[in-house]
C-alpha cells in the first residue's frame, strides 16, 4: 500500500569545527524534519544511507554524502521506538508501538506487509538471516520467519520488558536485555535459554558484542557500563559511565574503540581495550544534543558517528582517532 504523502523538510545545517586534546571532534551536521523525539537510527548495509524513526511516525532516510535533505519513506499512526535494516531482504522492519511489524520497501517508499504480534511496545529488532527477533514491552521474544511473514516462535521468560537485543557475531547465540535486571542469553536457533545474568540494579537498555566475539557490553538504566568475558560470562569490568540512564553502546569500524550515549545529554568515547574514558561530547563543550541521547551509528563510511536524540534532531560527528 502507498504510504501517507505529506513530506516534512529534513534539512541540515552546518556546524563549527571543535578541536580536542587527544581526539577531534567535528560536528558536521545537524538534521532536522522530525516533530517529535528521534528514538532509533539504523544504517544500510552499504553505509551510504541511514534511516531514523521518531514519536511522530516518520521514517526518514538521509544520504550521508548529501544529508542537506532527509526523505520520507514511511508515516505510521505511533512512534516508532524499533527500526531495524534488514540485510537479508535489503528491507526496513519498523515497529510500531502497540502494532506489530510494518516491512518496509524503502526504495519504492512503500509498505509491502505487516505483521500484528501483539499489543505490547517493540523496543527492538535484529535478525539473524532471514529470522527477524523482536523484543516485546511483555517481556516477550518473538521469532519471524521474513519469508512466510509468519511467526515461528516466542517465548516469554518474564512479565517485565525486553528492551534490547544483541547478536553474537561468531557463536549460535543472542543476548537480551530485560526490565527486570537481567541478560539472558539464548540459542540462536533452538532458542533455548543457555544463561540467566543478574547483571545490573535496574532495566537493561543496550547490549553489544565486541567484533571478535569475546565481550558483551552491557549498560542500561543504572548509569553502569558491564563488560562481560563472553566466553562464560564472568563480569570483567563495571563502570559508573555516566550520570543517568545509558541508551546505547557502538564500536566503532575498526574496533578500537566504542562510544556510549545517556538520558544525561552527552556521548563517551571510550577506548576497546582498557575501557578508558577518552572524550566527552556535551552541548557546552561541543553544541551537542540538549535532551537524552538516544540512539548512534558509528559509521562504516569516513568514521562518522551519528546520533539522535529527544530534542528531534540527529547530528553527524567526525571522530578522529
Amino acid at each position: 500500500m502507498e504510504l501517507h504523502t505529506y513530506i516534512p523538510k529534513f534539512v541540515a545545517k552546518n556546524k563549527p569545527i571543535f578541536k580536542m586534546s587527544a581526539i577531534k571532534v567535528t560536528k558536521q551536521h545537524t538534521l532536522t524534519g522530525h516533530r517529535d523525539c528521534v528514538y532509533v537510527i539504523t544504517e544500510s548495509k552499504d553505509s551510504e544511507y541511514f534511516f531514523s524513526g521518531a514519536g511522530d511516525g516518520m521514517i526518514a532516510r538521509w544520504n550521508i554524502n548529501d544529508p542537506e535533505n532527509g526523505e520520507l519513506v514511511a508515516k505510521l499512526p505511533n512512534s516508532i521506538y524499533a527500526l531495524h535494516y534488514h540485510t537479508y531482504s535489503d528491507q526496513l522492519i519498523a515497529g510500531h508501538n502497540y502494532d506489530g511489524i510494518h516491512v518496509i520497501d524503502w526504495k519504492n517508499k512503500k509498505e509491502v506487509k505487516s505483521l500484528h504480534i501483539g499489543n505490547a511496545a517493540i523496543f527492538d529488532i535484529q535478525s539473524v538471516g532471514k529470522t527477524l527477533i523482536v523484543a516485546l514491552g511483555n517481556g516477550e521474544i518473538v521469532f519471524i520467519d521474513s519469508d512466510a511473514n509468519q511467526i515461528i516462535d516466542r517465548i516469554h521468560p518474564t512479565d517485565q520488558s525486553a528492551r534490547t537485543i544483541a547478536i553474537h557475531p561468531n557463536k549460535k547465540e543472542i543476548a537480551v536485555g530485560f526490565s527486570d535486571n537481567t541478560i539472558r542469553i539464548f540459542h540462536s536457533e533452538s532458542h533455548k535459554k543457555l544463561i540467566k545474568l543478574k547483571s545490573h540494579t535496574n532495566s537493561v537498555f543496550t547490549l553489544a558484542y565486541s567484533s571478535d566475539g569475546s565481550k558483551l557490553l552491557s549498560a542500561g538504566r543504572d548509569a553502569h557500563l558491564k563488560i562481560w568475558n563472553a566466553e562464560d560470562y564472568t563480569l570483567e569490568d563495571d563502570i559508573v559511565a555516566h550520570m543517568y540512564a545509558i541508551n546505547n553502546i557502538v564500536f566503532n569500524p575498526s574496533k578500537t574503540h566504542f562510544a556510549t550515549c545517556s538520558m544525561d545529554k552527552s556521548i563517551k568515547v571510550w577506548d576497546a581495550t582498557t575501557n578508558k574514558l577518552l572524550k566527552v561530547i556535551d552541548k557546552s563543550r561541543h553544541a551537542g544534543h540538549g535532551t537524552s541521547v538516544n540512539k548512534l551509528i558509528w559509521s562504516q563510511k569516513e568514521n562518522l558517528l551519528i546520533s539522535a536524540s529527544d530534542d528531534r534532531t540527529i547530528s553527524i560527528w567526525n571522530i578522529e582517532l
